[in-house]
C-alpha cells in the first residue's frame, strides 16, 4: 500500500496554482485528519478505500472544482466557515471590507447590516470582533441563509442573525450605523468568468448587468433609507471599478468618500459616510 508521503508525491494537479498544499489539503480530508497529521506520520498506509476517496477528490479539483466546495470549509479572518455551491468562497481581499468596518464603527452598541452575505463570513467576523453589535446578515438565496445560521450556530454566536431579502426589501424602515457588502460586480461578458474556482461559483452572486454595477448602484441610491445619521455604507468591488463606484457614491450624496486599497495594491473598497436626511432622494 502507498504510504502518505508517496500518495503526496505522486498526486498530479498540474492546472493548480497551489498543487501540494491542495493535495495535503484533500489527502487530510480523506483520512479525517489534519495536515500535521501528514507531516507526523508520512510512513503510515491509508486503507484502500481512503486511498480511493483521495483519488477521486483529486479528480475532481483537476476538473477545476474549487478545494473549499471539495472540503466543505474555507478559513476567513479567525472563522471556520462551511461553504456549499450555492455561496461563493470567502476569500482574503474581503478580508479588508472587515477591518475598515470594524475601524469606521462605533465601539459601543451598533445596528449593523451586511448585504448579500453568502456564507455569513463578513457579518460573523463582525459579530466575533465587536460583541456589542447587532449584526444582520441578508440574502435573497434562501440555502445561504441556511448556511449563515450553521455557520453562526457552530460559532455560537448570538449577536447575529440572517435573514431571506433582495437587498433591502424585506427590511422596512430598519437602520443601521454602517452597511457592508461584496455585492456582484463582474460584467456579464467578462472572460473570467469561464476561468478558474469562478466557473463553479453561482453567476447570480457574481454577475451584475453589462458593466457590473447594477447591484452597486441599487445599493448606493437606497441605503441612505436605511442609515442612520453619521452611517458608513462600505462595498466591495471590481479592482478597475474604483473611479466609478466613488462618482455613484458622490452623486447619492454621501460624504467623506474614499477607495481603499487591498493587499495586493487594488482599490477593492469603496466607502461613504451618510450626513443627510435619510429619506432624501
Amino acid at each position: 500500500m502507498p504510504t502518505i508521503e508517496s500518495l503526496l508525491k505522486s498526486a498530479e494537479l498540474p492546472d493548480s496554482p497551489s498543487p501540494r498544499l491542495d493535495a495535503e489539503l484533500l489527502l487530510a480530508h480523506a483520512l479525517g485528519q489534519s495536515r500535521s497529521y501528514l507531516r507526523t506520520w508520512p510512513e503510515r498506509e491509508p486503507s484502500a478505500a481512503q486511498c480511493a476517496a483521495f483519488d477521486a477528490l483529486l479528480e475532481r479539483r483537476r476538473a477545476g472544482e474549487p478545494v473549499a466546495y471539495l472540503l466543505g470549509r474555507q478559513g476567513f479572518w479567525s472563522l471556520d466557515l462551511e461553504v456549499a455551491p450555492h455561496t461563493l468562497i470567502p476569500r482574503p481581499d474581503t478580508e479588508l471590507l472587515v477591518e475598515t468596518a470594524l475601524a469606521l464603527g462605533p465601539g459601543g452598541p451598533a445596528r449593523v447590516l451586511d448585504l448579500g452575505t453568502g456564507t455569513g463570513a463578513i457579518a460573523l467576523a463582525l459579530a466575533c470582533e465587536r460583541p456589542a453589535w447587532q449584526v444582520l446578515g441578508v440574502d435573497r438565496v434562501s440555502e445561504a441563509v441556511q448556511l449563515a445560521e450553521r455557520n453562526r450556530a457552530r460559532l455560537g454566536l448570538g449577536n447575529a442573525r440572517f435573514v431571506e431579502s433582495v437587498w433591502f426589501s424585506t427590511l422596512g424602515g430598519e437602520r443601521f450605523a454602517l452597511i457592508v457588502g461584496n455585492p456582484p460586480y463582474i460584467a456579464a461578458d467578462d472572460r473570467h468568468l469561464n476561468e478558474g474556482d469562478v466557473r463553479f461559483e453561482p453567476a447570480s452572486a457574481l454577475v451584475a448587468g453589462q458593466d457590473g454595477l447594477d447591484d452597486i448602484r441599487l445599493i448606493v441610491h437606497e441605503a441612505p433609507e436605511h442609515l442612520e445619521a453619521g452611517g458608513w455604507l462600505l462595498l466591495e468591488h471590481g479592482y478597475d471599478q474604483a473611479e466609478a463606484v466613488r462618482a455613484l457614491f458622490a452623486a447619492r450624496g454621501f460624504a467623506a468618500v474614499e477607495s481603499r486599497r487591498d493587499l495586493g495594491g487594488h482599490q477593492r473598497i469603496t466607502l461613504g459616510q451618510w450626513t443627510g436626511d435619510a429619506d432624501a432622494q
